[in-house]
């Protein structure tokens, strides 16, 4: 597929969902895409009120929260005899999706002006996918800002090699995941690494942001490097902290990363 794109600037907003979702909708003149429109009424709702025509959807991975407004979009779009293309993960069951993406895939959806790379980002769900455009990384529930997702059917060496993909995108990438869950990741992150200053500054600056009910999303490849704990098994801080709460020997990174998580599973 052709890869090339005129320069038009893109908007990126926040949809707000359910009770902690973002849908990002990204937007280019009157043209937007969305990603994971888990509710399809906030996002109609949006679109009109901004007069955006809806042109792609992209999905990461098949939770409902991501997935339950795709059907009644598609819907919508044909009505308004619009064409839209559904793009989501080859290796998940998406009846939804009009084109299964996989790992390294690049692609122009049609109506817009910008280029998509695809990352298989699996260990959340198997086939969780990240979208990568311009300097903006969708990333659903993989990695979130102070945090990661749960495992349900992949494995934590698919998300613990997933995370140090993510990690090597340049450091002025901005990370943008799906849900806010922001403070309660620096509850648990300070409590594995409670003296990275870093982490105490990020604590006091997002805790005034959540004051004003302001969105702590994006962030970034620079600061998750500095202050997730799960991007920093490698640090002597975070095995230290681990074996400490264990009551174990580590071997390696992949075990500090596979015990950690299973600390914040039941933190």
């Amino acid at each position: 597929m052709n890869s090339s794109t005129v320069n038009i600037p893109l908007l990126i907003n926040g949809i707000n969902a359910f009770d902690d979702n973002y849908i990002w909708c990204i937007e280019q003149q009157t043209s937007a895409l969305l990603v994971d429109p888990g509710d399809a009424a906030v996002c109609i709702k949006y679109l009109e009120e901004h007069s955006l025509t809806l042109r792609a959807i992209l999905i990461t991975h098949r939770h409902p929260d991501h997935i339950g407004g795709v059907k009644e979009l598609s819907q919508y779009c044909k009505n308004k005899d619009l064409p839209l293309t559904v793009y989501g993960p080859s290796k998940e069951a998406l009846d939804v999706s009009d084109i299964k993406v996989n790992d390294a895939d690049v692609f122009n959806p049609d109506g817009l002006s910008l280029t998509v790379q695809v990352l298989d980002i699996g260990g959340h769900t198997l086939g969780h996918m990240g979208y990568l455009i311009n300097d903006n990384f969708f990333c659903g529930d993989t990695l979130f800002s102070a945090g990661c997702g749960r495992i349900f059917d992949g494995s934590s060496e698919q998300l613990f090699t997933s995370l140090n993909k993510i990690s090597q995108l340049p450091e002025k990438t901005r990370v943008y995941c799906a849900h806010e869950y922001t403070q309660a990741n620096l509850s648990f992150a300070l409590t594995v690494d409670p003296t990275n200053e870093e982490l105490i500054n990020y604590y006091n600056n997002v805790e005034t942001v959540r004051q004003q009910n302001k969105s702590t999303i994006p962030s970034s490849i620079h600061l998750e490097k500095r202050i997730n704990p799960f991007l920093r098994c490698h640090h002597q801080d975070i095995r230290n902290s681990v074996e400490s709460h264990t009551h174990s020997t580590l071997k390696d990174k992949l075990d500090t990363f596979t015990k950690l998580r299973a600390w914040k599973d039941v933190f």
